[in-house]
């Protein structure tokens, strides 16, 4: 079956090609766009997904909050408060507040100073992203860190050693960060009693409140026991938080109705137009079809040859199109749009892919050649 699919294939080169250059690009489209998505998405849930996630599994929030990008101040007494609710081992607070930083060059920069108390720091950075430096050298004087691919942006080359101004105050970048990004701005980490004084947020207030669960406590049923038990604020999985963060800028923003549709439209555009590729060449050869009819073949053998083809021309065109993506990634990277690709997501594209050219065929091309009637091979 396969040898006779692949002689079909060889018949129409034209054609054949046609089909494989139409799935390569609605599959690298397709990938391209949720590939950006999904980096959109990793900075909408930055502040959270920077953070100690294994040591403050909970954030308190206000009972109103629903990102994380926007916190509004909490009274600071909720610190030591929190800590009689059964199932709480710790609590940690944060400041998390934006400012405006003047790189030596005069260029300013807007960004989110983030605080929280040493030696933990369970705000962030994770230490497997400190690229230069030591987390620790946070809790020195007017010590900062910045993020490598946030160099363009502040159109200055940023490193270890290098004076800036925070709100006109002075401090030096002692640690360097790689991928450890928001979606609020450029996150500048330090210790909580410098984010206040960089950003001059109140003493008796916070932004958030990391919690550590006693172990042998479920995570979901020491936020329960918060919940009830401090009026006004509501606490939140680390991850639920993130997640739900993630959902509501993603609606509000309606970014992912506008990469929805583009990932939508080149589904429907690369099912019809390679299926009508797959119908015009499936016409040209119908005598070749009507050839095997009278010669014994059923339908049931004419569809699975098609289907053949049309799994064939997935399978190449899928791997070109991964190619294009894998180069696609690298070369993005260097300028900051760092994307991923997991196993689960290549998967469904090669599903997609599927859906697009195995789908098509059956749809324009099986129908018409299992109409074709062995006696017409021999009209004229």
């Amino acid at each position: 079956m396969i040898a006779s699919a692949y002689r079909f294939i060889r018949y129409d080169k034209v054609k054949s090609l046609g089909v494989i250059i139409g799935i390569v690009v609605s599959v690298f489209l397709i990938g391209q766009q949720i590939g950006i998505l999904r980096f959109l998405t990793g900075l909408m849930g930055g502040l959270v997904g920077n953070s100690r996630q294994e040591i403050g599994q909970i954030w308190v929030v206000d009972n109103i909050t629903r990102n994380a990008n926007e916190l509004p101040k909490l009274d600071e007494s909720l610190v030591r408060e929190l800590r009689s609710v059964r199932g709480v081992k710790n609590t940690y607070p944060i400041v998390a507040s934006g400012a405006s930083v003047k790189f030596p060059n005069g260029k300013l920069a807007p960004v989110l100073v983030i605080g929280s108390e040493a030696p933990l720091f369970v705000a962030g950075p994770k230490p497997e992203t400190i690229i230069e430096g030591n987390i620790l050298s946070l809790n020195d004087d007017e010590s900062v860190s910045a993020e490598y691919y946030d160099q363009t942006q502040f159109d200055f080359p940023v490193s270890t050693g290098t004076r800036v101004e925070i709100n006109g105050k002075s401090a030096e970048i002692k640690v360097q960060t790689k991928n450890a990004r928001g979606f609020a701005g450029s996150f500048f980490y330090t210790n909580l009693s410098k984010a206040r004084y960089y950003t001059s947020f109140p003493e008796s207030k916070v932004s958030t409140i990391a919690v550590e669960v006693e172990p042998g406590y479920a995570v979901d049923d020491v936020v329960d026991n918060i919940n009830r038990s401090v009026y006004g604020i509501r606490a939140w999985s680390a991850e639920s938080l993130r997640k739900t963060t993630i959902s509501y800028i993603t609606v509000s923003s309606n970014i992912g109705t506008s990469i929805g549709s583009l990932v939508v439209f080149a589904v429907i555009s690369g099912f019809f137009i390679i299926g009508l590729t797959l119908y015009s060449s499936a016409v040209d050869r119908m005598k070749d079809y009507g050839t095997l009819k009278a010669i014994g073949a059923n339908n049931w053998y004419i569809t699975r040859l098609i289907v053949t083809q049309s799994f064939m021309f997935a399978v190449t065109g899928f791997l070109i199109a991964m190619l294009l993506l894998e180069g696609f990634r690298a070369g993005v990277t260097g300028a900051g749009l760092v994307i991923k690709y997991t196993f689960t997501e290549y998967a469904m594209l090669f599903l997609v892919t599927v859906f697009i050219s195995v789908g098509s065929s059956l749809f324009f091309s099986v129908r018409t050649i299992r109409n074709v009637e062995p006696a017409a091979v021999f009209r004229t």
